[in-house]
Parts: structure tokens; C-alpha cells; sequence
């Protein structure tokens, strides 16, 4: 088939017309969220058309022809619909590059003529440190307002405070004179719903009638944020990452990092982490900061002209979105470099560190959560650690890496149920029915209740005399033989039993729901309900070493450095570990990682623990699949993402997979300057390729270019409007010079200057491992395959991604677009 040789394009196969058309934000993404469509607009095709928009491009009949390689050079005016690219489609890196030096060039060159190209040209070289700021200041001053209003809206599922109804629980009795100690969260100004409603505030009715209240909200919030996601914005849903990844290798997706998108996305995140599902706002931080970048490079036509000087933006932005989610600037950084971008030149890591330094700075100054932190569980340590704790520290690695592992197969087998059944239709429904189960189970234990980041800022806190937690419920031992400053090791007393089984069914609790949350059509982070899974974890284990070094002192593992009475083990440690062991098995994150847990605590000390419970993690992890949860996600949707981790050893040649093989039609290819415009046209009605390879004749079958369909299209339909004597009879030449033609023959049209005369060729006998690795390091779409000059064939990304999944022994179809 036609559509198996080369990728499609969304054409309308009979107007011209079609190109310029553009599809809206709710057109792009089926409301009900079942299944993205990539079958009639797949992206790896052939080039689609240029790639600035509003660049100014002419052609010409008649004089000599320009050896510039800009697109329609001698046109008069712009074209619409001219340098962009349609929906669905990569763009061309190279063709980008080359773009953005000419026009540096060109500012260069201009520079000294008069002051006011002098002052352009210095508001094009800052234009970067501008756009990155601004991206900054608005994802800081957005992750502050949704920290706050998150807050604010956990705690009305609870009670209200009626001195002042903007305050959470917390505010709401920092003023006050009546509290106590051990009931540091009661006081008179904070109403739970019982007392509002029923007048109580003790007893079974008081704990039913908060039950219902409990429900009720969660219920409102799930459901308001699934219909507005679902009526304004379908691409407000999910985490985000999955696809501003598969954006930062060159992917385009129209309206997902809109104004629409963002304000949706904004608000909508606040409701889902209010209504308590197991998510996290984290990793949707990363998608509001990166539409913010994408808006404000609108403003910059450095920016909006250039798609991969764009995506220099968005890698900056992801920097500062990880910045404000954790309080890491330097973890923000490492992350964009790590995990989701593909081209990470060194002025983009200046770049991303500035964005990550301003909007950490914003976030700072609004403080959101009062305790003058960046996050809400910033901890602080002072115990070392021991030798001997390495052993527990890498039995948690362990358990990070298997729940890493059964979370990707597990989540990926629910999506794929999700895709492929009727349940898949009813995305509403489906948030309505995990946010009544969440909250049906939640509520009667005290940890599944609490908001996800305030269990882990319980868990990560370290027992000290001002705490009243039921963790830190210890028996005082007056018979220790040596007083110290810290608290020492204490057996546990009746709450730390209580709490540990609570923490037990809460583990039981987050795994289960966490593996049907993530991918419903909310926003939905992953990075704090796993962090939240390692930290129960963790704080259970660190409970035990603890309570083993107390009773079993004079172990011989024990009795060199836990002397009775010292303060040995810190369980918040163990839960600190647990969490980024947890973490690094979900998304195989490494180095980034630490640096964020690490910034989290402020202590060097515990580099080496981490770094152990996050590598063993990895190692575990990718002893049962190589792929992140991201990676799987990305290969569920069928994005064309040539994952740069990924090796390729197969020892295949460029014409074991090139097209079209001996079973399919012949390449369709045109001639120099042989064919008039009428076959021309036919030859773009009948077809769905994208773009096709310029030869000298049929029968020598020497390459001279590639023309592309859209710049076909739009040149045709120009010169009929704009030249005279340009018929369907008129000779189209794409040779330097016009062929002698009958004196009563109609005007020829000449389309040199359209012709793409470097296009990227490699030989039939060349190793797959090579044209793999091209199209990774250059980003092509596709290159043409010849054998002593002559034209063979063509491989595109689609091609080599086919290729990929059979020699992985996958099914081709089941990876590609469904």
C-alpha cells in the first residue's frame, strides 16, 4: 500500500486549500480521551513543508534564478500557510539550523549600518535571557497560586474556617489562643462539617456526616475537573511529560502547550490534588512551565519563526517547572538534561539554570506554605549514618525497582485496556467511580486521608520533642546509662505499633490506587505518589533497624557504633531513601534524582545512601525492562520518538528497509523537467506522500533533489493566481536552465527554488546501526537511498521505528499510531 511505502499527510486529497487550515484546541484531541488517531496524519512522514511561519518566500518565472536555498525566494508577498508545519508531524532539525544561522548571519551583516540595526541586533541576542525569564517569573508565580489554592481546597473537604474563609487549617489556628499542644489543630475558629451542619463534634454522627462532607467534595472536585478538561482543553489530562518529550525531539502537537491548555491545566490540577486521588502536582508543573515558555516565545521572533529554537525554550522551562514542583533548581537542570530533552546545547544549560534560579526565586518569595521552604516537606538531618545502614538502604533499592517494574506493566496493561474497550469512552465516568473509591477507603485511616504531601512531610520529619505524631509515640526510657543532645533510641510505644499498620494498609492502598489513577483524564503527577509508596516503606523499615538496634545492642553489627542511649537510627532517613528509591524504579531517573533529594534535605551526608538505593533501583528495574514509565507511555501512544538510550545492534542494511520493497508499487519520483503542471497535480491527488524525490529522467534515474508536497502545492497554486500564462499544459522545470520549448508552447513554471538540492542519502549497503544513529544525532525524517548515484528508495522514521519493534520481535502494528 501507498500509505505503508511513505507517511501520510491529514490532505484533503482534491482542495489545495486544505494546508492552510488549522484545527482547533478541541478538535485535536477526542473529548472523551479514548484513542489518538495518528492513522490519516502520521508524523514521520516525509518533510512536510518549511518551518517558519510568516518567513517571506517568492518565485519566478522569467531572469535568473537565485542560488539562495530560501523557499519561493522571488515571490512578491508571503504565503499563508507557507512555512509551517501540520499537525502530528516532526519537524527538520537540520533545515531549523541552517534557518537560524542565516539569519544570525543576516543580523551580523546589518548590524553596522545604522543604530537602529545595532539595537535589533542586541534585542536578538538577549532575546533568550528575556524569554527565559519571563518563563520563570510565571511558572514560579503559577506554582505558587496552585501550592495555595490546593491547599486551601484539601482542607475544605475537612471543615472551613469561619474567621476568615480564605485560610486553610492550618492558618486558621496560628492566631489562635485556645490551642493545645497535643491538639495543636483544633481551635475554635476552625469548624469541621459536623459542627456546621449537625452541631457536633464528637461521637458516630460527627464522624459520619464528616464521611459524607469527605465524600461529597471529592466527588465535586473529580468531576468539575474531568469536565472542564474534557470541554475546554482535552490536553490538560495526565501527567504531560510523556509528551513534551516527544515535542522537545521535534514532534509537533498543535494547541498542547496553548493558552487554553494552560489555563485549564492550571486550574484544574488544583481540583484533582484537592479531591484527593493518588497524584501528584509535580509533574504537570512541568507542563504549565513549559506553556508558559511556548507562549512567551510568541512574543520573540527568534522564537516564533523557529521550531527547534523554540523547543530550546521548552527545555529551559521543564527546568524551572521541576524547580518550583520540588525547590531544585539544580535538580530542575539536570532533569531537562536527563530525561526529556533531546538537543541540549551548553547555552540552553546556562539558559535552563537561570529560568530554574527565577522562578525558584518567585516561588521563595510568594511562600506558599509558610515555612519559608520551596516545598512543604523540606527536612534536615544531623545523624550520620552508618556503614551497616547501606544494607537496608539497598534493600529499599530493591523494592523501589520491583514497584517500579509491576507499576509500568501494570499501568500500561490498565491503559491499553482503556484504549482497546468501551471503557475507554467514558473518561467522566471513570474519574467519577476511582474518586469515589479513593475517597470511600481514604478517609478511615488517618495517613490515606491526609493530602500525599503531608504524609510525606510526616514521614520524612525525624522525631523530635515537638513532635505529637503517633510515629513518634516512644516509651521514655529513664534507665539510659548516657545522656545526649538528640533524642535517643527509645523503644516504641502503642501509636508507633498503631501507626505501623496503618502505614501497612495505606502502602496496600496507594500501590493499588496509584496504578488506576495515573492516565485518567485529569492531571495526574506521578512523582509524589511514588515518593509517597517509598517513603511508607522506608519509614516501616527504619522503624524496625531501629527497634532492632535498640533491643539487640551488643550485636556485633550494632555494637561498634550504637552504644545505648546514643541516637543511632533516623527512620525519616530510611523514608527520605525509600521515596527516591521509589521514584528512580517508576521513571529510571538517576543523577537528577539525588540532586533533587538531595536539595530536598540540605545534607550532603546522605549523597552515598542515595546514590546506592537509586542505582540498585535502576539496576532492578531494568533487569525486568529498560523502559521508564515515560518511555512506555510514549511507545503506548505511538509517538515517532527515536529514544536515545535505546541501542541498536542488529546487523540489517539501509536496503533491507528501505521502500518500497520488491512487493510494492515503484517510488513515486518526478522529473527535472518533463512533466507539465497537470501531472504534477494528479500526482499529488492520487497519492499521500509527503514529498517526493526529484530525478533527472525515468530512465537515469540520478537524483538531483527533493520536493516537497506542501511546497508543491502552495508554488502551483501561487503562480496560477500570480503569473500569467501558467496552465495546466505549462512545462515545470526544476533545472538551472529552461529547456528549449516550442515557440507556441505555454510558459514553463520553474520550481528550482523550491527543490531541496542536499537532501540526506546514504547507500543501499549502509548498516542499519549507522542510519540510526543519523537520524537520532541530525533528527531527519527521512533519507533517500541509492546505489553509484542512482535512486533505489526511501527510509523514514516510521520505517526505522517499524523496523525497531521487529527486531525487538513486537508487533509492528501494535506500537505504530494506534
Amino acid at each position: 500500500m501507498e500509505s505503508e511505502q511513505l507517511f501520510h499527510r491529514g490532505y484533503y486529497r482534491n482542495s489545495y486549500n486544505s494546508i492552510t487550515s488549522a484545527s482547533s484546541d478541541e478538535e485535536l484531541l477526542d473529548g472523551a480521551g479514548v484513542i489518538m488517531d495518528f492513522q490519516t496524519s502520521e508524523d514521520d512522514n516525509l518533510l512536510d513543508g518549511d518551518t517558519a511561519v510568516g518567513t517571506h518566500y517568492t518565485m519566478t518565472n522569467g531572469g535568473s534564478i537565485s542560488s539562495s536555498t530560501h523557499l519561493l525566494d522571488l515571490l512578491d508577498e508571503p504565503i499563508p500557510g507557507v512555512g509551517t508545519y501540520d499537525d502530528f508531524h516532526t519537524i527538520d532539525w537540520v533545515r531549523e539550523r541552517c534557518k537560524d544561522r542565516e539569519r544570525h548571519r543576516r543580523i551580523n551583516s546589518r548590524k553596522k549600518e545604522s543604530a537602529w540595526e545595532m539595537t535589533k541586533s542586541l534585542y536578538d541576542a538577549w532575546s533568550g535571557w528575556l524569554v527565559v525569564t519571563l518563563t520563570g517569573l510565571a511558572s514560579g508565580a503559577l506554582a505558587g497560586l496552585i501550592d495555595i489554592a490546593a491547599d486551601w481546597m484539601t482542607d475544605l473537604k475537612e471543615g472551613i474556617c469561619l474567621s476568615a474563609l480564605w485560610y486553610n487549617h492550618e492558618q486558621c489556628c496560628w492566631g489562635s489562643n485556645e490551642t493545645t499542644f497535643e491538639e495543636r489543630d483544633k481551635c475554635p475558629q476552625w469548624k469541621t462539617w459536623a459542627e456546621l451542619i449537625i452541631g457536633q463534634a464528637e461521637g458516630p454522627g460527627s464522624y459520619i456526616m464528616n464521611y459524607i462532607m469527605y465524600i461529597f467534595w471529592a466527588l465535586s472536585f473529580a468531576f468539575l475537573a474531568v469536565s472542564l478538561v474534557k470541554v475546554f482543553a482535552p490536553y490538560a489530562c495526565g501527567s504531560g511529560i510523556p509528551e513534551i518529550k516527544t515535542i522537545l525531539s521535534g514532534f509537533i502537537i498543535r494547541g498542547y502547550l496553548g493558552k487554553w491548555t494552560l489555563m485549564i491545566k492550571t486550574i484544574t490540577l488544583v481540583l484533582a490534588v484537592a479531591s484527593g486521588l493518588s497524584l501528584g502536582k509535580e509533574g504537570p508543573l512541568v507542563h504549565v512551565a513549559c506553556c508558559c515558555g511556548n507562549i512567551f516565545s510568541y512574543l520573540f521572533p527568534k522564537y516564533s519563526t523557529n521550531e527547534a529554537k523554540k523547543r530550546e525554550v521548552l527545555s529551559a522551562a521543564s527546568a524551572a517547572g521541576v524547580s518550583v514542583a520540588f525547590g531544585a533548581p539544580i535538580g530542575g537542570v539536570l532533569f531537562s538534561l536527563e530525561e526529556v530533552s533531546y538537543y541540549f546545547p551548553l547555552k540552553t544549560l546556562w539558559r535552563s539554570f537561570f529560568a530554574a534560579l527565577v522562578a525558584a526565586f518567585v516561588l521563595r518569595s510568594i511562600n506558599p506554605f509558610g515555612n519559608s521552604r520551596l516545598v512543604l516537606f523540606y527536612v534536615e538531618y544531623h545523624t550520620p549514618w552508618y556503614l551497616f545502614e547501606l544494607f537496608p538502604f539497598i534493600l529499599l533499592g530493591v523494592f523501589g525497582g520491583l514497584w517500579g517494574a509491576f507499576f509500568i506493566r501494570a499501568n500500561i496493561a490498565w491503559c491499553r485496556r482503556r484504549k482497546s474497550t468501551k471503557f475507554g469512552k467514558y473518561p467522566v465516568l471513570e474519574v467519577i467511580i476511582v474518586a469515589a473509591i479513593t475517597a470511600v477507603a481514604a478517609f478511615p485511616n488517618p495517613y490515606t486521608r491526609l493530602n500525599t504531601s503531608e504524609l510525606i512531610k510526616e514521614l520524612f520529619t525525624d522525631c523530635g520533642p515537638l513532635e505529637s505524631s503517633s510515629l513518634c509515640d516512644y516509651r521514655n526510657d529513664m534507665n539510659a546509662s548516657k545522656i545526649v543532645d538528640d533524642i535517643p533510641d527509645r523503644p516504641a510505644g502503642l501509636g508507633v505499633y498503631s501507626a505501623i499498620w496503618q502505614l501497612c494498609l495505606a502502602l496496600i492502598f496507594k500501590i493499588i490506587m496509584t496504578v488506576f489513577t495515573f492516565g485518567i483524564k485529569v492531571p495526574s503527577g506521578l512523582f509524589i505518589p511514588s515518593m509517597a509508596i517509598g517513603a511508607i516503606a522506608g519509614r516501616i523499615v527504619g522503624i524496625a533497624v531501629e527497634q532492632l538496634a535498640y533491643y539487640h545492642h551488643d550485636w556485633f553489627i550494632f555494637k561498634e557504633w550504637c552504644e545505648v542511649g546514643a541516637d543511632c537510627i533516623t527512620p525519616g532517613l530510611y523514608a527520605m531513601v525509600g521515596a527516591a528509591a521509589c521514584l528512580g524504579g517508576v521513571t529510571r531517573m538517576t543523577v537528577s534524582l539525588v540532586v533533587i533529594v538531595f536539595e530536598l534535605t540540605g545534607g550532603l551526608e546522605y549523597i552515598v545512601p542515595l546514590m546506592a538505593a537509586v542505582m540498585t533501583s535502576k539496576w532492578v528495574g531494568d533487569a525486568f525492562g529498560r523502559e521508564g514509565i515515560y518511555e512506555a507511555h510514549i511507545r503506548l501512544n505511538g509517538y515517532p520518538f527515536l529514544d536515545a538510550k535505546e541501542e541498536f545492534t542488529h546487523t540489517t542494511l539501509a536496503a533491507d528497509v528501505m521502500r518500497p520493497r520488491r512487493s510494492d508499487p515503484p517510488l513515486a519520483v518526478l522529473t527535472q523537467d518533463n512533466m507539465t503542471v497537470d501531472d504534477i497535480e494528479n500526482m499529488i491527488n492520487e497519492t499521500s506522500y509527503n514529498g517526493f524525490p526529484v530525478i533527472m529522467s525515468k530512465e537515469s534515474q540520478r537524483l538531483v533533489g527533493f520536493a516537497l508536497r506542501r511546497d508543491l502545492t502552495i508554488a502551483i497554486e501561487s503562480a496560477r493566481k500570480k503569473q500569467e500564462g501558467i496552465v495546466g499544459s505549462s512545462r515545470v522545470c526544476f533545472a538551472q536552465h529552461t529547456p528549449s520549448l516550442p515557440a507556441e508552447s505555454p510558459r514553463p513554471l520553474k520550481l528550482r527554488s523550491i527543490l531541496d538540492m542536499s537532501p540526506f542519502t546514504v547507500t543501499d549497503h549502509t548498516p542499519m546501526e549507522i542510519v540510526v544513529d543519523i537520524f537520532r544525532k541530525l533528527g531527519l525524517r527521512q533519507c533517500l537511498v541509492t546505489h553509484n548515484g542512482r535512486l533505489l528508495g526511501i527510509i523514514t522514521k516510521k520505517d526505522i521505528l517499524r523496523h525497531m519493534a521487529q527486531t525487538a520481535n513486537q508487533d509492528p502494528a501494535s506500537i505504530m499510531f494506534n
